[in-house]
């Protein structure tokens, strides 16, 4: 049997600020834009990986989310309190220098960490936590 990732979901509070992030500076690619009853779902990957996406979705997209639920979710995302995902690199240096080019918030530059992986930290527009890490040369 063989079980893999295929997508996970980013929250996004605007979808046009986060396609400029994951597409422009990431460099993934836009794979889906669909907008249906006044929401928009927006799928971006790396072209090194066509079979896995990360799905840009507003907050609170479940359809059996409340109002209430809707309204926590904003309020958390607005404060930079939902995790993104973890990336990886070939060279987490030009990656770092690129972000910090183009004025995203860059909580950590490239580290070298214990457990052997080089890694940086920033937000995306929305304020999601977002990282990405370099293994060592083998």
């Amino acid at each position: 049997m063989d079980v893999r990732l295929a997508q996970c979901f980013i929250a996004v509070d605007d979808h046009d600020k986060a396609l400029a992030f994951y597409r422009d500076i990431l460099g993934l690619e836009v794979r889906n834009d669909v907008g249906f009853e006044g929401m928009r779902w927006v799928t971006v990957g790396s072209p090194h990986q066509p079979d896995v996406e990360i799905v840009l979705e507003p907050p609170g997209a479940n359809p059996d989310a409340s109002p209430a639920d809707r309204q926590a979710l904003a309020e958390l995302l607005a404060k930079g309190m939902l995790r993104g995902v973890i990336l990886t690199t070939d060279d987490c240096d030009a990656l770092w220098e690129r972000l910090r080019e183009s004025g995203a918030d860059v909580l950590q530059e490239p580290t070298d960490q214990p457990w052997g992986v080089r890694d940086c930290a920033f937000r995306d527009p929305a304020g999601n936590l977002l990282r990405c890490f370099q293994r060592p040369a083998a």
